[in-house]
């Protein structure tokens, strides 16, 4: 008996609020654009479907259309193609990025070979190699972290330069992971030869 009351006034709150919203209109006013016919209507309703009934081939035209988008994506990570990059890498501040990076020699480029040596120093059952290796892998720790620094401040420097008031968000520890990879194994391929100046 109760709930009658109150849903009938929420009920009666919910119709006045449609009819404030409806009667914003002018309901003489025309609506601003000619009432389509059924046959255009219908056309276009039917060129904007093209999803096939078939679930099988729908998931085939999707797989092929990945295949193709990564094919050319690939594509320009090899042979620097700016449209067609991933967008991780698209955009002129990620091009100097990598510009950068690639111009210059680095020491972080030559950590994966000398952490492979320094594993196999440690493996051999020689006190003295093993002793050596553990001194070699901190010595080249720290040489690789002040690498690091010094090429993370130059980046940041030149990027506050070259793109102010830009988005540089990211950047530079995007340029510092392509520092950790070998040149020759770098994606997309560099651009530059060393020494250049990006």
């Amino acid at each position: 008996m109760f709930r009658r009351r109150s849903d009938d006034a929420a009920a009666s709150t919910v119709l006045e609020k449609q009819d404030e919203t409806t009667q914003a209109r002018d309901p003489q006013a025309k609506k601003g654009r000619p009432t389509p016919k059924r046959s255009e209507a219908e056309a276009s309703r039917r060129t904007r479907v093209t999803v096939p009934k078939d679930r099988k081939e729908a998931a085939k035209q999707a797989r092929d259309r990945m295949r193709v988008e990564r094919e050319r994506q690939r594509q320009a990570l090899m042979d620097g193609d700016e449209r067609h990059l991933p967008a991780r890498d698209k955009g002129p501040v990620r091009k100097f990025a990598r510009d950068y990076v690639d111009a210059r020699w680095s020491l972080a480029e030559f950590f994966l070979p000398a952490a492979v040596l320094i594993l196999v120093l440690s493996i051999v059952k020689v006190p003295a190699l093993q002793m050596l290796s553990t001194l070699l892998f901190l010595l080249f720790f720290v040489l690789v972290a002040l690498d690091f620094v010094r090429l993370g401040l130059g980046l940041r420097k030149q990027l506050g330069e070259r793109f102010a008031g830009q988005n540089t968000r990211g950047t530079v520890a995007y340029g510092l992971m392509r520092i950790l990879q070998m040149r020759r194994l770098r994606l997309p391929k560099p651009q530059v030869r060393r020494g250049e100046k990006p």
